[in-house]
């Protein structure tokens, strides 16, 4: 298949890019599952945007949210890509209002809700599932538009580049390997500007609040075309995921309680009922959340409680039920009244701050790739993302992917004809009994993850998983080459590419900086205030 556009990914990002592209020629989105599975409709939070005048908190600025997100960055923010995407930031809330998301208002102004970082209230949310209301707008306007093909359930093995075909200097991307995964066929997707926009990876990790598609598909598809990565040591634990051993179920397990419950005035305890985090910064509850995953972190430690609460039972009767009531619904479901109860949590991985490098608008280093949204590292987030921006970056940034690529590669200036496309070669000699060794070592790499690269690192843990990884990184390949693939095979593949970057990142940074926090090196180093940059190539 043949398309002027190929998408790779359902989110804010991948649609938002989508819907502005189908005004200039055919468009094809892929995603390997459904269209619902996807970080931006599992995001319970909003959307961090200053809002025009009169309609902005008073005494906001876009000033002002530039200085809250440097300061959550920690050093590490490029200053113009933070500036240019918070100016931005209005027109895409306009984008979105026009494609159908139904934020909360009164008397017709925006209900704006404040979180940890921020120094005003310039959140906006659609109650506390803001991302399930963002995506389904968006995929009901891609699929009423014409030029638009939503393929569900299709899964991108690896990008297609000249140079991987050989013989070529001027690398650039060609289209797609692209694996059916309700027949498992595998089928060539031709196209000349390709979008990344495959979102995170919390799966690398035992504990995450992401769905079970954020296997780093992104990541490693840039990764393997020959694109570079940058910062995948900042991955962000959500200082708040319910905790509850006794609960059964996918969503149990991964159950995020919004950072917006501690924006309306939650307060996390521990179990004497002592607001803990007041001692390590004077922000307490609302310190950016690298600091307050640490001070759980610590104080688990510290005490050897299983979990932390969040306490929302000063709110008055009603509170909880009328501002968030997917939360508080779905807490009565598993048995716990949180007007009446704390809620226990703990962190879970939650956000990739890193990932493939782009500029601003996008652009990678391959000619023809754009990468958007969580799989990219445009330098808005630095060592720690603020809450919220993640939508407004993906949204701003797709619409600057889609100037700067029709500036690049116009309609009437095509690129040369690529050489012939190769079927896809795959292996198929390994026998069924070895599958089982597939999802233990899916298991395998998750734990090592969460044991050895989580919210405190030494050097000595991060030796240990290098070591591991590069053994399961061989097994993995067996598997890839052994077998006739199929999704699970192609999602652990990923998997144990995107926990090596990791690893691989962490172990450069000898210093402490925003996300990444070491036991062997606590303070942070101005001489290595830069992003930590990988190379294929």
């Amino acid at each position: 298949m043949t398309a002027d556009f190929l998408v790779i990914g359902s989110g804010i990002a991948g649609l938002s890019f989508a819907l502005r592209a189908a005004r200039h020629g055919s468009v094809i989105v892929l995603t390997k599952g459904n269209a619902y599975e996807s970080n931006t409709a599992w995001a319970q939070g909003g959307i961090a945007s200053v809002l025009p005048d009169g309609l902005r908190d008073q005494g906001d600025s876009e000033e002002l949210h530039v200085a809250d997100t440097l300061d959550a960055g920690a050093g590490l923010c490029n200053e113009s890509a933070v500036r240019t995407i918070i100016q931005e930031g209005a027109a895409a809330i306009d984008d979105l209002v026009r494609y159908g998301v139904s934020f909360d208002k009164e008397d017709a102004q925006f209900l704006l809700g404040k979180e940890g970082g921020h120094g005003h209230r310039r959140i906006l949310h659609a109650r506390d599932t803001t991302g399930l209301e963002v995506a389904r707008a968006l995929i009901e306007t891609a699929r009423q538009t014409p030029n638009i093909t939503l393929l569900e359930n299709h899964f991108v093995i690896d990008l297609i580049t000249t140079a991987k075909l050989g013989g070529v200097v001027d690398d650039r991307v060609i289209g797609a390997y692209v694996l059916e995964t309700q027949t498992n066929e595998v089928k060539v997707f031709r196209s000349d500007r390709v979008v990344l926009a495959a979102g995170g990876c919390g799966k690398v990790y035992l504990y995450t609040t992401n769905p079970d598609s954020a296997t780093g598909d992104g990541v490693a598809l840039g990764w393997r075309a020959g694109a570079s990565v940058a910062n995948m040591e900042f991955i962000q634990f959500h200082p708040t995921c319910f905790y509850n051993p006794a609960a059964v179920g996918p969503e149990a397990r991964s159950f995020l309680v919004s950072e917006a419950v501690r924006g309306e005035g939650g307060i996390l305890i521990n179990a004497k009922g002592e607001d803990f985090t007041k001692k390590i910064d004077l922000r307490g509850s609302l310190a950016p959340r690298d600091i307050v995953a640490r001070a759980i972190d610590g104080e688990l430690k510290r005490t050897g409680a299983p979990c932390v609460y969040l306490d929302v039972t000063h709110k008055p009767k009603g509170f909880m039920k009328e501002r968030f009531p997917y939360i508080y619904q779905t807490l009565l479901k598993f048995g716990l009244d949180c007007e009446t109860q704390p809620i226990p949590v703990v962190p879970a991985a939650h956000y990739q701050c890193g990932g493939v490098v782009t500029d601003v608008n996008g652009k990678t280093s391959i000619r023809g790739l754009f990468a958007v949204g969580e799989v990219a590292c445009t330098g808005l987030h630095g060592a720690n993302r603020l809450a919220s921006n993640s939508l407004l970056e993906g949204n701003v940034v797709a619409r600057r992917a889609l100037d700067e690529m029709m500036r690049i590669y116009p309609p009437d200036k095509l690129a040369p004809a690529p050489p012939e496309i190769p079927a896809w070669e795959y292996g198929d000699t390994a026998v069924p009994d070895e599958l089982v060794v597939i999802y233990h070592n899916w298991d395998e790499i998750r734990r090592l993850m969460w044991d050895y690269v989580s919210i405190v690192r030494t050097d000595n843990r991060l030796r240990r998983a290098t070591a591991r990884l590069r053994n399961l990184k061989k097994e993995v390949r067996e598997f890839y080459w052994g077998h006739r693939v199929n999704a699970d095979i192609l999602e652990l593949r990923n998997l144990v590419t995107t926990a090596s970057l990791i690893v691989e990142c962490a172990a450069r940074r000898k210093e402490s900086r925003g996300l990444h926090y070491t036991l062997d090196h606590p303070q942070s180093d101005p001489g290595l205030c830069t992003d930590t940059v990988l190379r294929r190539f």
